[in-house]
């Protein structure tokens, strides 16, 4: 059988509709050479303009359903649907995915020119026609980027946002009183905060030599502020630490600088030096504690030159130095094992002198006797 071609010329209404003879059923190719409407409310003289194709009635839908069968074949069914059909329902453009039975894509009605704009790079436009990067989003007070959890996949909720604006860029916790955690004021410096490939972290600059580096013209700074309000009662205080030639530790408050460090090694405090957790050498005076003679002491002087238990320069050397904590507890512990000698020598001291009392008192009751001898022989 011939195909038979239909061809209407002209611009006309094509109106589909059930009529008392049943559907118009075209078993061929058909070719309007014209503009057409399909739809209830479609009128005899409709007046086109440049539509090419109109839908005219009061639900509006294109659907698409596949009739595929085989298990292999896709066969999803979706609708193109503009509008609600509910009383009050919104206005709105959306793509239906009928057989999944969501609705992956919506345009409200009255949304700003180029809400979602895609240009002929692949860029992405947020409220702009000529995006200059890959997404661009523009936006007259703060765009903004929410992320948000919202537990349907049994997590706890949680929604951040990433947003800028004249004044910073920042992240804001929105579910724990909107806080921001992390904000950039504008001009702030390149590698103002650097994270380097091995973790280090670089403050002012791009090569960090160490897990955190510092660098700035001039004196480097870090403010530490401890601040606390109970009953009403304001307690604070801010330690400054800084670097220009010199590593210094002060008190925001006074300016005094509390401890200095140069760079030959010399140590300044303001005050006193505190060690805790050590053990002071009590045990020197337990009767277990096994402690050289004065003779003994001489002896392993004149054979290393150096007190027992305490080390060496050249073993200082070796080690690049030596704990002051324990060289002190060590100090200490000879002052007490002089204590203790001084002790026995005092007391050695004290029974030669009563020693030597005794002895004068003797002798000098012999000279007197012998004396009152003499004295009688002379007479």
């Amino acid at each position: 059988m011939n195909k038979t071609t239909f061809l209407f010329a002209g611009s006309m209404s094509l109106v589909c509709l059930l009529s008392v003879n049943g559907d118009f059923v075209i078993n061929d190719d058909l070719i309007v050479d014209g503009s057409g409407c399909i739809g209830f409310d479609c009128v005899n003289g409709e007046s086109f303009g440049f539509d090419t194709l109109r839908l005219k009635e009061n639900n509006l839908r294109i659907a698409f359903d596949d009739t595929s069968v085989a298990a292999s074949y896709p066969r999803n069914d979706w609708q193109l649907t503009a509008n609600d059909s509910a009383n009050g329902g919104a206005s709105k453009f959306s793509i239906d995915d009928i057989s999944g039975g969501r609705t992956p894509f919506t345009v409200e009605a009255n949304a700003p020119s180029h809400s979602l704009y895609v240009d002929d790079g692949g860029r992405l436009g947020l409220g702009t026609s000529t995006p200059a990067t890959e997404i661009h989003s523009i936006d007259g007070d703060t765009p903004t980027l929410r992320l948000a959890q919202d537990g349907s996949s049994g997590f706890a909720p949680q929604t951040w946002d990433v947003a800028g604006n004249e004044t910073n860029f920042f992240i804001r916790d929105v579910s724990n009183g909107s806080t921001l955690p992390f904000r950039i004021r504008p001009g702030a410096p390149s590698s103002s905060i650097f994270i380097d490939d091995d973790g280090s972290v670089g403050f002012g600059t791009a090569s960090p030599d160490d897990d955190l580096h510092i660098s700035k013209s001039g004196s480097a700074r870090i403010r530490l502020t401890n601040s606390s309000i109970t009953d009403s009662a304001t307690n604070s205080q801010s330690w400054i630490m800084n670097s220009n030639g010199t590593f210094r530790v002060s008190a925001a408050s006074t300016g005094v600088v509390e401890l200095a460090l140069d760079a030959s090694g010399n140590l300044t405090i303001l005050g006193s030096l505190t060690a805790n957790g050590s053990s002071f050498p009590d045990y020197v005076f337990g009767g277990d504690y096994q402690m050289m003679s004065l003779y003994e002491l001489e002896s392993f002087i004149d054979e290393n030159s150096h007190l027992p238990g305490l080390p060496t320069q050249s073993e200082v050397e070796e080690n690049g130095g030596y704990n002051m904590t324990h060289l002190q507890l060590k100090m200490l512990e000879k002052i007490e094992e002089l204590t203790i000698h001084t002790i026995a020598q005092e007391k050695l001291i004290a029974t030669q002198r009563k020693e030597f009392h005794s002895m004068k008192a003797e002798h000098e009751e012999r000279i007197a006797a012998l004396e009152a001898k003499i004295e009688i022989l002379l007479d």
